[in-house]
């Protein structure tokens, strides 16, 4: 059976079940960062009611709002089990807080549902977005790079730094040399090609090799 048509990146349209605004504020920044549409419901019962549209690429759930015996699980669960070239176009990734994982990851295992545990590091979550996107054709490569804006603790305006809660600090990140060695290569290579192209946002990643 032929592959469904992949949706140009400028559609990526990612829907995220999340009542705390501070980390609503964190995906936002990192997704708007790539040209996607993203839009925040504050409950099950939207997350339900956006879901009947039919126009989301990915759903990203706290797994606090939905529980695992729920209609919104289930109904997540479903559609993320459709494959795509049997016309699947929603892939579904779970957030667990840490403190919560012995009660959700079994269940979310079970559901073979892909899942991050609060707090992860941004390379981390922006693979797992991607590789589910690339999935279903929603966009072409996975992206395999750390934008140094978000990588580390921000600055308070007395100087003094802070942690994001909802991302794990560089420093506090478990890399290897080669990892660190291929980080910088790869952000010297964006970085070459974005001074030709002059335009910062058609990087959206590169096909292992």
């Amino acid at each position: 059976m032929a592959s469904t048509p992949p949706i140009p990146p400028h559609k990526v349209s990612i829907l995220i079940l999340d009542d705390d605004p501070a980390s609503q504020s964190a995906l936002r920044q990192i997704l708007d960062a790539e040209g996607w549409r993203v839009r925040h419901v504050p409950d099950a019962r939207a997350l339900l009611t956006e879901l009947s549209t039919g126009e989301w690429s990915l759903v990203i759930a706290d797994i606090a709002l939905t529980g695992t015996d729920s209609p919104a699980f289930y109904t997540l669960r479903e559609l993320a089990s459709v494959p795509a070239d049997q016309g699947g176009r929603v892939r579904v990734l779970y957030l667990i807080p840490a403190l919560g994982g012995a009660a959700f990851v079994p269940a979310i295992e079970q559901a073979q549902l892909p899942f991050a545990l609060r707090p992860f590091h941004l390379h981390d979550f922006l693979e797992k977005v991607s590789d589910l996107l690339v999935e279903t054709g929603s966009i072409e490569a996975p992206i395999r790079q750390v934008r140094r804006e978000f990588s580390g603790p921000r600055k308070k305006k007395d100087g003094a730094s802070r942690n994001n809660s909802m991302f794990a600090a560089r420093d506090s990140y478990s890399y290897t040399e080669e990892e660190l060695a291929e980080f910088e290569r790869q952000e010297q290579e964006n970085a070459s090609l974005r001074k030709k192209r002059q335009n910062p946002r058609n990087d959206l990643g590169r096909p292992q090799r």
